[in-house]
């Protein structure tokens, strides 16, 4: 009878670790879990100093939920900086060299084309003023496509011409942003698709 107590006994000592134990990991997950999703929580929020040096907390949106409004920016950027352009070759030279930090070989394939045609001596030798309108951004997101639609007008002395732009191309991701490329895309595959003249309007000789 003794024998058969503690036996009993030792079993009951058993079972009562062994839930213990089971018990303790189950809280360990639970905790584990939560203590994760409040980190993932803090991180889309951020610290920014206020007057007098005091931290004020910023909210931060997941980047997932705006992403086609940054990708339509990115786009609409690009397309401004390499056609927006006066005939100064530094004012040139810099709308293209920040042009070229988003979009891939592709742009600077476009932009060898242009200058090897001598397109940017043109604007130059006749004090040509190019701007671009933007008409709509077509964007397909699943697959990071994308088509531009877009008016480009060439203000010269004697004349001012009406071009229409279309261009198309895919987007990649990237994994940091920086002040260059601050939505972290880089455009791919660009080409254009139209760019023909709309309209010519001759200007009166003073």
């Amino acid at each position: 009878m003794i024998i058969k107590s503690i036996e009993s006994k030792i079993r009951l000592a058993t079972y009562l670790s062994l839930g213990s134990f089971i018990l303790s990991l189950a809280i360990t997950a639970v905790s584990a879990y939560f203590s994760y999703l409040q980190v993932a929580d803090a991180r889309k929020s951020i610290y920014v100093l206020g007057a007098g040096n005091l931290p004020l907390l910023a909210n931060r949106a997941d980047v997932r939920v705006n992403r086609a409004a940054e990708y339509r920016s990115d786009i609409a950027r690009f397309h401004s900086l390499f056609f927006s352009l006066t005939p100064d070759d530094k004012y040139i030279e810099y709308q293209m060299k920040q042009a070229m930090y988003l979009v891939d070989e592709s742009g600077a394939a476009q932009y060898n084309n242009l200058r090897e045609k001598g397109f940017f001596n043109s604007i130059l030798s006749s004090s040509a003023v190019l701007s671009i309108q933007m008409d709509s951004i077509f964007l397909d997101e699943p697959r990071k496509y994308f088509r531009y639609y877009g008016r480009q007008k060439i203000d010269r002395r004697s004349s001012t011409v009406i071009r229409s732009l279309v261009t198309e191309g895919y987007l990649k991701d990237l994994e940091a942003r920086s002040d260059n490329n601050p939505h972290a895309v880089l455009i791919t595959r660009w080409k254009t698709l139209e760019n023909e003249d709309l309209e010519t309007r001759e200007k009166n000789a003073l």
